[in-house]
């Protein structure tokens, strides 16, 4: 009868023994998924550590006052060869004009403008810089008149300024559509 309990109790044992060999590998899987998701939530928290002292530290892109200064230098010798080649092309279609025998005044319905170079009181003007206010010519569009013209006979009295600049000068003005008795502004060459 010995023997009987004791094959009885070994049955009883294998399936037993399995489901505690079973729950000890899921034991020991589970123990290896733990120490995979603490390795991969260290890495998470020196990436953040990381990140944090990224954005303590100034960028390495900012912008210096040298470098703005020298972005200025460049924009301003950007703009004199602008007016130079301004200057060359309205020097070249004088040039045409002569030689093709026509002058300018045939074709203007208006008599030569002649502007009044007396200059505006230094005045805070809408495209006044930061630097301060600017100095120019108060100008009131008579028929016939075009902001070329405007800018030509500007040019003629010594007063160096290119359409452009008075279009700047004047928000909201349209070349193509100003109106008799219309005042602008034509500012005057800075110093």
């Amino acid at each position: 009868m010995l023997s009987f309990s004791l094959a009885a109790a070994r049955a009883q044992e294998s399936p037993t023994q399995q489901q505690i060999d079973k729950l000890s590998g899921q034991i020991q899987d589970m123990e290896a998924a733990q120490v995979a998701q603490e390795k991969h939530i260290e890495a998470l928290e020196k990436e953040i550590s990381d990140l944090q002292g990224q954005l303590n530290q100034p960028a390495a892109n900012s912008v210096n006052p040298d470098d703005l200064k020298k972005l200025a230098e460049q924009v301003q010798e950007i703009d004199k060869k602008r007016q130079a080649d301004n200057d060359r092309v309205l020097k070249e279609l004088e040039r045409l004009e002569r030689s093709l025998g026509t002058s300018s005044s045939s074709h203007r319905s208006s008599p030569d403008i002649t502007p009044d170079i007396t200059p505006t009181p230094t005045r805070s003007h809408p495209t006044a810089s930061p630097s301060g206010p600017q100095n120019g010519y108060d100008y009131t569009v008579q028929r016939g008149d075009t902001l070329v013209a405007i800018a030509k006979a500007y040019r003629a009295q010594g007063v160096k300024v290119t359409t452009d600049q008075i279009l700047k000068a004047n928000p909201g003005l349209d070349a193509k559509n100003m109106k008799v008795g219309q005042k602008i502004f034509i500012p005057a060459p800075r110093q």
